[in-house]
C-alpha cells in the first residue's frame, strides 16, 4: 500500500511576515525610547556630579562652578551647542564666591589611543595647578602611571602657562621631556618607559591652553563678576 504524504501547510504570506516584523520592530523601538527617556534625567545628573567632582579635585577649595565658552567675541555662559571655534571651560569658585581657577579638558593621541585629561589653570599664578585623567587606554602598569606617579603629578603644581607679550599665545610651549632632564617651569618631567603617554599629556595641554588662554585672559573680570551668580548654582562636594 502506497503511503499517503502528509499535507504541506500553506506558506505564510509575505505580507503577514512583514507586518509581524514591523510590529516587533515598533514595539522594540518604543521600549528603547521609553527606557532612554526614563533614565535620561538620572544619567544627566550623574554626569553633572562626576564633572563637578573632577573639577573640585583639580581645584581644591572650590564648591561651586559655572560652565562657559570662550570665543573670539568673548566669554559667554555655556548654553546649548558649542559655537564654531568655541572652547568650553569651567570656572570654579570658593564659598565666598571668589574665582579660584579654571578647569578645561585636553586630549592628544598617546601610545594606544587618545588620552583625555582635565587640567586647572590659576589666573593669579599664570600656571597649571591641577591635573586629572578623564580617559585613557594606555598600557597597564606603564602608561597608566600618569594617574598615580607622584613625581609626574608634581609637574602640575606650578606648570608655567603664562602668555607671550602680545597675549596671543603661550610664552613657552608646554612639553614633556625625558625623566630627569626638566630645566624649565613649562616642562613636564616624563615617566621612564611612558614617554609617549607623557608627551601626549603635554601636547594636549599645550594645544588647549594656547588656544583658550588668549581668549580667556581679557575676560577674567567677567568671570570674577559672575562669582555672585555662581555661588548659588554649584554643589558642595
Amino acid at each position: 500500500m502506497t503511503p499517503v504524504a502528509a499535507p504541506v501547510p500553506p506558506a505564510t504570506p509575505s505580507a503577514a511576515m512583514i507586518r509581524t516584523l514591523a510590529l516587533v520592530a515598533t514595539v522594540c523601538g518604543v521600549l528603547i525610547v521609553t527606557a532612554y527617556q526614563g533614565t535620561l534625567t538620572a544619567v544627566t545628573a550623574n554626569k553633572r556630579v562626576a564633572l563637578e567632582r573632577a573639577v573640585f579635585k583639580v581645584i581644591p577649595g572650590a564648591v561651586t562652578m559655572r560652565e562657559f565658552v570662550a570665543t573670539s567675541a568673548g566669554v559667554v555662559p555655556a548654553e546649548g551647542p558649542t559655537p564654531a571655534g568655541g572652547l568650553r571651560f569651567h570656572a570654579a569658585y570658593d564659598r565666598a564666591g571668589a574665582l579660584l581657577g579654571v578647569a578645561a579638558e585636553a586630549a592628544a593621541t598617546g601610545y594606544a589611543d587618545v588620552v583625555r585629561v582635565l587640567y586647572a589653570w590659576s589666573p593669579e599664578r599664570q600656571a597649571i595647578t591641577g591635573f586629572g585623567v578623564i580617559a585613557h587606554r594606555e598600557t597597564p602598569g606603564i602608561g597608566d602611571k600618569i594617574i598615580t606617579d607622584a613625581a609626574f603629578l608634581k609637574n602640575f603644581e606650578a606648570l608655567d602657562a603664562s602668555l607671550s607679550e602680545d597675549m596671543k599665545t603661550l610664552a613657552n610651549a608646554i612639553r614633556a621631556v625625558p625623566r630627569g632632564s626638566k630645566r624649565n617651569p613649562w616642562e613636564i618631567d616624563a615617566i621612564a618607559g611612558a614617554t609617549v603617554t607623557c608627551k601626549a599629556v603635554g601636547r594636549g595641554i599645550n594645544d588647549s591652553a594656547s588656544r583658550m588662554l588668549p581668549l580667556l585672559m581679557p575676560e577674567l573680570d567677567k568671570l570674577r563678576g559672575d562669582a555672585g551668580t555662581a555661588a548659588g548654582e554649584g554643589a558642595t562636594p
